[in-house]
C-alpha cells in the first residue's frame, strides 16, 4: 500500500497504481501540514511507503518531515520524494536530509529543460545509499582513471536492466549542464530568488484584498489564492479570472489544484522574472477584479485576443490530438 496526502499531485497515486499498489489517502490540516496523527493510524505491515511533495503543492513547508520520515522508516515503509517543487530548497536542504529514500526530479520546473506538448522529458531519479544496490542496469562506474560498464556480475541486487532508457539522454544532459553553469552559489539563488518573488506577489496581492489558501504562513516558491468570494457574490470563477489574464498578455497559472482549495489559481512565479513582471501581473489580477465588479459578463466571454477561445474541456480529454492543424487542414 502506499499512501498518498491529499494535496498531491494526481500522478503520484496514478503512478503509484499502475505499479499495482493500493492507494490510502492522508488529510491535510487546514495549515497546510501533513495530518500527523492520520498518518500514524494509517501506516502498518502493508505500507511500501509514502509519496510526498516537500514543499507541498499547497506552497508551503512541511514542518513535520523528519517525524513523518520517522513513523514511515519505522513501518518498514520508504519516503518518495516527488521533485516538482524542489525550486524552493535548492542550495538549501537536501531530499536525504529530510529522510528521504528516493527522489524523481521535474527536470522541466527546476532545471530548464523542454515540458510543453509532452517533452521530451527524461526519468532523473536518485536513491539513497541501501537502495543503491537495486538500481537498474546499464550503470557506469570508474576504476582509477578508467571508465566501464557494471554488469549483473557487479551488481547482484539489480533489479535488472531495462529494455529502454528512462527518457531523452539529451535532457539530462542539459539540466547537468544548467546545474554546472549556476553552481553552487546559483542554485542557491534559484531557491531564493523564487521564494521571494512568491512571497512578494502573495502579499501584495493579499494587501489588494485577494484572499490566500493559508493565510499565516509564507509561501515557498508558490502560492494559491482562492476567488471562492468573487465566485458566490460576483458569479465569476477562478476560470474566468485565468482566462481574463491571457487578454491582459500573462499565461494563465494553474486553476483547480489543488483540489483541497475551492476556486483556486496556483501562481509560481520562479526565480526569472523580473519585479516589472511581478507587478504587472499583480495589476492585471486588480484589473480583473474590478472588471467582475462591474461587468462580469466581460470575464465570462475571455479571452477574447486569443486564436482559440474556450475549448471543450471533455472533448479534448477525450480525443487528444496535439496535431490537431495538421490532421484538419481545412479548419
Amino acid at each position: 500500500e502506499i499512501l498518498v496526502p491529499n494535496a498531491a499531485h494526481g500522478t503520484n497515486p496514478a503512478t503509484a497504481t499502475m505499479c499495482g499498489y493500493s492507494v490510502k489517502e492522508i488529510p491535510t490540516l487546514e495549515n497546510g501540514d501533513v495530518d500527523v496523527d492520520a498518518l500514524k493510524a494509517a501506516v502498518g505491515p502493508q505500507t511500501a511507503g509514502l509519496m510526498l511533495t516537500n514543499p507541498s503543492t499547497l506552497g508551503v513547508f512541511e514542518r513535520n518531515i523528519e517525524q513523518i520520515a520517522k513513523i514511515i522508516h519505522q513501518a518498514g515503509g520508504l519516503l518518495y520524494y516527488d521533485g516538482a517543487n524542489l525550486n524552493a530548497i535548492l542550495g538549501k536542504i537536501r531530499p536525504g536530509d529530510m529522510g528521504f529514500d528516493v527522489i524523481h526530479s521535474n527536470l522541466h520546473k527546476t532545471f530548464s529543460t523542454p515540458h510543453g506538448g509532452g517533452g521530451p522529458g527524461s526519468g532523473a531519479v536518485g536513491v539513497s545509499a541501501r537502495l543503491k544496490p537495486f538500481l537498474p542496469l546499464p550503470m557506469v562506474t570508474k576504476d582509477a582513471n578508467n571508465y566501464r560498464w557494471l554488469t549483473e556480475k557487479d551488481c547482484p541486487q539489480s533489479i535488472g536492466t531495462l529494455s529502454a532508457f528512462m527518457g531523452n539522454a539529451g535532457v539530462l544532459l542539459r539540466a547537468y549542464v544548467y546545474m554546472r553553469l549556476l553552481g553552487r552559489e546559483g542554485m542557491t539563488r534559484v531557491a531564493e530568488f523564487s521564494t521571494l518573488n512568491a512571497n512578494y506577489m502573495m502579499a501584495q496581492l493579499k494587501k489588494r484584498g485577494f484572499e490566500t489558501a493559508i493565510p499565516n504562513r509564507y509561501a515557498s516558491h508558490e502560492f494559491i489564492i482562492t476567488v471562492k468570494k468573487q465566485a458566490k457574490e460576483l458569479h465569476v470563477s477562478a476560470m474566468d479570472f485565468a482566462k481574463r489574464l491571457l487578454d491582459k498578455g500573462y499565461h494563465a497559472p494553474t486553476t483547480y489544484f489543488p483540489l483541497l482549495v475551492p476556486e483556486c489559481l496556483l501562481i509560481e512565479p520562479t526565480e526569472t522574472e523580473a519585479k516589472e513582471i511581478l507587478d504587472g501581473f499583480i495589476e492585471a489580477l486588480v484589473e480583473i477584479q474590478r472588471e467582475a465588479e462591474t461587468d462580469a459578463e466581460m470575464l465570462h466571454g475571455a479571452p477574447y485576443t486569443m486564436p482559440v477561445r474556450r475549448l471543450d474541456d471533455v472533448l479534448a480529454a477525450k480525443q487528444l490530438d496535439l496535431a490537431w492543424g495538421m490532421n484538419h487542414p481545412e479548419q
